[in-house]
Order: C-alpha cells, then structure tokens, then sequence
C-alpha cells in the first residue's frame, strides 16, 4: 500500500550516468536515505597515476544518520567497488545483497583492514524485505554474474524498479531463465518510474544467448590441439564455468591464473555457482606436467593490462608460462572502450609467438551482459511505467534508450534524462529535474589516497607525461646577492643534457641575470619573488627554443 506522500522523492544519480562505471544512485523519501550500488570505473588515459574514480558523496556528509541502508544489484566492481573506499565515511549503513556480491564484498574487504565491518543482509527472489520507510522486493535476473538482482522500491510516491544491470536470456549457462511472468506481474500492480539499463541502447536486435557462445567455444576446443589459454574478466564466472565444463568434456585440466579470478572462482565454487569435477582443477604447476592437448588456462588479461596473467606471459615474465606455438588463445570478451591499442598490441604479439588467437570479431565466442534495442523495449512493456529514467552509460547510450520509450508509448513530458548531480523530483502525478545540483566531480583513488589527487595535482602529471620536468638549482650567495658558481639543471622527459649545451648555456645565463636584476635593486630581496621571475622567464625561452613547455621547478638556496 502506497503511503500518502508529503513531499517529492529525490533521486541523485551520484555515478553511472553519462559514464560506463561508478554507479550509485540515492533515492529520498520523508527525510530518509535509500542508495543503490556503490561502483568505480577504470581512470581515463589522460589520468596518470590514478587507479579508480569513484563517486562524490559530499552531499551525503552531515546525513549519516537518515542513510538507512544500501541495495547490491550484484558483485561486478562497477557496482560494489568503491564500497571499502566510502562506506566507512557514510556511518557504514547496512547493506543488503545476494550470497555471491556478500561473499566478494567480504573477501576484498580482507584488503582494507582499517574500514570498519560490512553488515550484509541477504537478498533472496522474490523476498521483500523493509528499509526504513521503503519496502524493497528483488526479483533475479540473468546478466553475466550468477545472483543479479533488480529492486521494486516501494515509496510514498508510488513504486520505482530499478533493473540492475540484465538481459534477456532463454537458454543461459549455469543461471535460471528470465522469469517473464514476474516482471509481467510487477507491471500489472503498477509502477510509477522505471530505471533501465541503458548500456547497449545503440545496439540493434536481440543480444546473444550464453548457449550460442557454449557452441562455438565448444567447436574451438574440438580443433585444438594444443593447449588452450581463455582470457577473461576475473569476474565473468559464466564464461568460467562454461570453460571449466568444455575442459571437462574433451579430457583437459584446468589452471587458473590471476589473483581476482581465483578468488572470485574460490567464493563462487563455495556457493554452489561454479561446478567442477574432482581432479579437474588444479595448480598451474600440476597441470604442465600433462600433454597439451589436456590442458586449459583460464586467466585475466582480456584488456590488455599490464599487470595482469596474459600480459606477463607474453612478456615473458611469468614464473611458469610462456606461449608457445600451437596455443589457442580465446579473448572471450568485448573490448572495453579505450583499451583497443593495448589488446591489439598483445594480439600481435601472441601471433608473433606462435599462438592461434581468437576474439569476438572473429566468431561468437563473447555475449555482452547487457540488453539490446528490442529487450530494453520489452522491459518497458513488461513494466509498464508512468515514468522513465534510463542510467548505466554514456549520455548517447540513455538518449537511444530514451527514444524506445517514446516508440513504446511514454509521453515525452514523463521521460527524465538527467546527469550526474541532478536532483529528480518525483510525485505520483510530475517527473522533473531541480535546478539545483549536488557535487558530482570525479573523486580519484591513488594508492591509499582518496580524494588527495586532484584538478592540479592531475594537470601536473599530464604536463610531465607530455613535455617533462626542467629543475634549475641556483645557489646565491646571502650577503652578496649574486649567484655562486654555474645553477645545475635537472631534465627528466624533456631533453638530454648532452646534446643540448648551447640552450642549457642560454638557460643559465638568463637565470643569472634575473638574480643579479633581483639583488642589484638593494635592499632585502624576495626570494619568492625571484623564483617565480626565473620560472617564467625560462618557461618563456623554452617554449620559444622547443615549442615545448616542461614543468620548470626553479630551487634557489642561500648559503
């Protein structure tokens, strides 16, 4: 039963919109906090440095106490990984989640030590549950992580569902089927607004069965005759198992390498979600010691990333591996957006070494976790929303899937595209954007540091990873003013010393005639003065020499 609404619910997409990652959505209603996910996503290439951008949650800083709890849709870090790194600074409200997201938020809770203890309750199907003053009811559905779950949110305005992350599947692998007449029955008791995923909005059809990618992984397996090495995300557990079970079929043992595929492999095999037989997975070590035609390596590295299993195998710096020729190499996943020179690079070089290499362009050998045109508008008609908000992608990506609500009859005055910061009032007659925002800006992960690296320390790094750092040391005499000896210069990424003596010459000497200029005035000298005079003057004459300008650190010291 509907409460009877005082006020407008607020919805603030603090993450996930006009972006791929970092989702987290807050949902308000009579003075109380709901929030939804708490994700990261992967650093730009113009971000040196940073490891993960997580959501700014100053808005919430003082409202600790109205934060009654925290809704998992699954365990794919886009959606818990920025949890160890901000819960702790939000009272560390309880969370509700399913066994498998519970189990990994727990074990790379192991990691961060100092934050304070998770409190996860259990999500089950179907299972409703009271947050507060929302009542919360999940129902599964199939995406590429086993336990994923959307939410029926009941407010005071009406009832919202958010979808998670899903697609629609009859014949997925190692996860139930949609259950359609569930999502039938949630429209027909009516919904006020509806958030969809919108990842693959510009993607035409129907997406691809797991059964289809079961196929022809299968008919890889039949043709190889050598060892078999699969790369994929650590935390893409259908693939995994559908690997582990065709390892099974034609006679090969199984290796996994790569620390968040072995543990994430460990907590789901606990759970019942990943099944092998016994003997079929074994340390890397064992398994060499059978033919290649009986072994199969499941490792991460489908990206490209540096430190990751497929990287140091191909660069040689793996204590066991090495490829050789006559290996299959499977990239059993799409590339993500940014990394294309990076996978290609290691491609060329499995060719290089002999490998049979395979990837999605090639055969259907990945399905993408995400709903197409025609699922995403299924949903809308299964749901049969008053209101729509599509989240979960980049801004061109929730515009297409703003249209399908249009071609399924939402009148355009009840479809809200907003941004992250926006603040979405919500009543069971209007949908609107405020005026008002909240603080949405990227917060960035360095190490231990949250939130230490910002706007200028990135732009410092940006500028040495362009044109490099130009040090001069100046040591002046105090009583006399005038510089002592030759300034030593420092050049890191910029230029090399040795073969650049006629500008280090013309360097030296305008630094010389910009103390001399400082000390001959009389008086006591600005010494700060001074080095931001000497940092100009050189940054002047080095962009007019180079056309280049390095980050100049000009040092003076009185002795």
């Amino acid at each position: 039963m509907t409460q009877k609404q005082t006020q407008p619910v607020r919805l603030i997409p603090l993450g996930g919109l006009g972006e791929v990652g970092k989702n987290m959505m807050v949902i308000e209603d009579q003075g109380k906090i709901l929030i939804v996910d708490m994700g990261f996503r992967m650093p730009e290439e113009d971000m040196p440095g940073i490891d993960y951008l997580i959501p700014n949650t100053v808005s919430l800083r003082g409202r600790e106490k109205d934060i009654v709890g925290i809704l998992i849709t699954h365990g794919h870090l886009d959606h818990i990984g920025a949890i160890p790194y901000l819960v702790g600074k939000l009272g560390n409200p309880p969370m509700w989640a399913s066994a498998l997201a519970k189990g990994i938020l727990l074990k790379r809770q192991d990691d961060f030590s100092h934050q304070p203890k998770l409190k996860i309750s259990a999500v089950e199907n179907a299972k409703s549950f009271r947050v507060g003053p929302f009542t919360v009811n999940p129902f599964r559905q199939n995406h590429n992580i086993n336990d994923n779950f959307g939410f029926v949110i009941e407010t005071s305005a009406g009832k919202i569902v958010h979808t998670s992350d899903f697609k629609f599947d009859d014949s997925p692998v190692n996860d139930p089927p949609t259950d359609y007449e569930r999502l039938k029955r949630i429209g027909k008791e009516g919904v006020l607004l509806l958030l969809s995923d919108s990842t693959n909005a510009e993607q035409p059809n129907h997406s691809m069965s797991e059964k289809v990618i079961m196929e022809n992984l299968d008919e890889i397996f039949k043709a190889s005759k050598g060892r078999i090495i699969t790369a994929t995300f650590g935390s893409l557990l259908n693939r995994i198992q559908q690997v582990i079970t065709l390892s099974e079929k034609h006679g090969r043992k199984v290796a996994i390498e790569g620390y968040s595929m072995k543990t994430n492999v460990e907590i789901a095999k606990q759970l019942g979600y990943i099944k092998a037989k016994k003997g079929t997975l074994l340390v890397t070590k064992e398994v060499l010691k059978y033919p290649d035609n009986k072994i199969t390596i499941l490792s991460t590295g489908a990206q490209g990333e540096g430190n990751a299993v497929l990287m140091r195998i191909i660069n040689k710096e793996h204590k066991l591996l090495r490829i050789q020729k006559g290996d299959a190499v499977i990239f059993s996943s799409s590339v993500i957006p940014g990394n294309e020179r990076t996978v290609q690079f290691v491609k060329d070089h499995l060719y290089r070494q002999g490998a049979n290499v395979y990837h999605y362009k090639m055969m259907d050998i990945h399905a993408s976790g995400h709903a197409n045109e025609e699922e995403l508008k299924e949903m809308i008609r299964y749901i049969k929303p008053k209101f729509f908000i599509p989240i979960h992608g980049q801004f061109s990506m929730m515009y297409a899937h703003a249209d399908l609500a249009r071609e399924e009859g939402i009148a355009e005055k009840n479809i809200v595209i907003p941004e992250n910061g926006n603040i979405i009032n919500l009543t069971q007659n209007q949908i609107s954007i405020d005026k008002k925002t909240v603080p949405s800006n990227l917060i960035m992960v360095d190490g231990l540091g949250v939130g230490d690296v910002g706007e200028i320390v990135l732009r410092d790094r940006q500028n040495l990873a362009k044109d490099g750092m130009f040090v001069i040391i100046t040591v002046v005499d105090r009583q006399k003013g005038t510089v002592r000896g030759s300034p030593d210069i420092i050049s890191r990424g910029f230029i090399y010393l040795r073969e650049s003596k006629d500008l280090l010459r013309d360097v030296r000497r305008r630094v010389v005639a910009v103390v001399d200029k400082a000390s001959g005035t009389g008086g006591a000298v600005n010494w700060v003065h001074v080095r931001d005079n000497v940092k100009k003057e050189v940054s002047d004459f080095l962009q007019k020499k180079t056309n280049r300008r390095p980050m100049v650190l000009p040092v003076i010291i009185e002795v």
